[in-house]
């Protein structure tokens, strides 16, 4: 029976433990470039004994960006500034991630914390027109974006082959695909989204093309020795959308064209959502997905109590736990959570930290 402090090993890449820290936008790049806030930011987590830490998500082409302040992996320019972070992570223990991604029909936003979430840049202001699978805005009120060619979409499946590239050039050990949260490959995915007529929709084969075509560029650049994890929004809580039978379907899928596991989250395919939060409320997912389609699974959502989470491994839920608001308030929850657990000879401080507490 696996426990929170075991190691998870998948290919060649072994994590300490089963705690990551989930991949989480922080708006602080310049021109898509790595700062020190992300030294620090990341560098920190792995300080504080996380197993994996995931570079948030970092676009492949810069109208991919959320807002103008997104990581990006579009130019060579962008990978030393990662490559020092992934050198500080790999050194105190942690093994270095990235998420990689296209905001498509939801790009081109202000920055959230500057108190105008969601507006839409304009031209003035640096903004773009849109991509997307078909010419449907994600808010009612958004500038229609357009829907992309069939060049066009070989052309980013490119875009992302070319940028798993550069994170491999960069340092990371592990890899993953955004396709969640109204995001371009979540988009295809989803009929909410995805009104197209040709090769690319309408029937599930169709709409999960762009995904599988994808992964086997990434994998053509990224090494068979190394992990690559897909996020999925496993259903889109809404009549007609995504399913969780169909994430478990494209999961089987994904495992046989070299997916190692599924970062099972949800929703967020159409604005104006709300959703039935409680602790550990997405965990159902990653349980089905990690049953039903024999792959490795990550639980998402509300997962703050070392218990909790030792539970959902222990019970074989999930294999990893990935935290997003829990670390931002405690850079230490692994150590904390070791202690909690009765598990603290496990998990050390280091040297300069460790010979005070100790």
């Amino acid at each position: 029976m696996p426990h929170l402090f075991d190691p998870f090993v998948i290919r060649s890449v072994s994590l300490r433990n089963r705690i990551g820290v989930s991949p989480m936008c922080q708006y602080s790049s310049e021109d898509g470039v790595a700062t020190d806030w992300h030294l620090v930011h990341l560098g920190s987590r792995a300080v504080g004994g996380a197993g994996l830490v995931m570079s948030e998500a970092t676009a492949v082409e810069p109208r991919g960006r959320i807002t103008l302040q997104d990581a990006g992996l579009w130019c060579d320019a962008q990978i030393e500034p990662l490559a020092r972070i992934t050198h500080f992570i790999r050194q105190h223990g942690a093994v270095p991630g990235i998420q990689l991604f296209h905001a498509g029909r939801k790009a081109g936003t202000m920055v959230p914390f500057l108190g105008l979430r969601n507006r839409r840049l304009t031209q003035d202001e640096g903004g773009w027109i849109c991509v997307a699978p078909s010419p449907i805005p994600f808010r009612p009120d958004d500038p229609r974006p357009r829907e992309l060619t069939t060049l066009e979409i070989v052309e980013l499946r490119e875009a992302f082959r070319r940028a798993a590239g550069r994170a491999l050039d960069a340092g990371y050990d592990w890899l993953q695909l955004h396709a969640a949260h109204g995001y371009l490959l979540h988009s295809f995915l989803s009929p909410i989204a995805n009104h197209r007529t040709d090769e690319y929709g309408g029937s599930f084969n169709n709409r999960i093309r762009f995904m599988l075509e994808t992964v086997r560029a990434i994998r053509s650049a990224w090494p068979e020795n190394k992990p690559l994890g897909i996020r999925l929004s496993a259903t889109d809580w809404l009549e007609g959308g995504w399913t969780l039978e169909e994430s478990i379907e494209l999961a089987r899928r994904l495992r046989s064209e070299g997916v190692d596991l599924i970062d099972a989250s949800s929703g967020h395919a159409k604005a104006g959502q709300t959703y039935e939060k409680y602790p550990g409320w997405q965990v159902r997912f990653a349980e089905a997905i990690r049953k039903q389609a024999d792959v490795a699974t990550a639980a998402v959502g509300m997962i703050s109590a070392p218990a909790q989470a030792e539970m959902i491994i222990a019970s074989e839920q999930a294999d990893l736990i990935l935290l997003g608001e829990g670390m931002l308030r405690d850079p230490y929850w692994a150590f904390h959570a070791a202690e909690a657990l009765g598990e603290k000879r496990r998990l050390r401080m280091p040297p300069p930290y460790d010979y005070v507490i100790s």
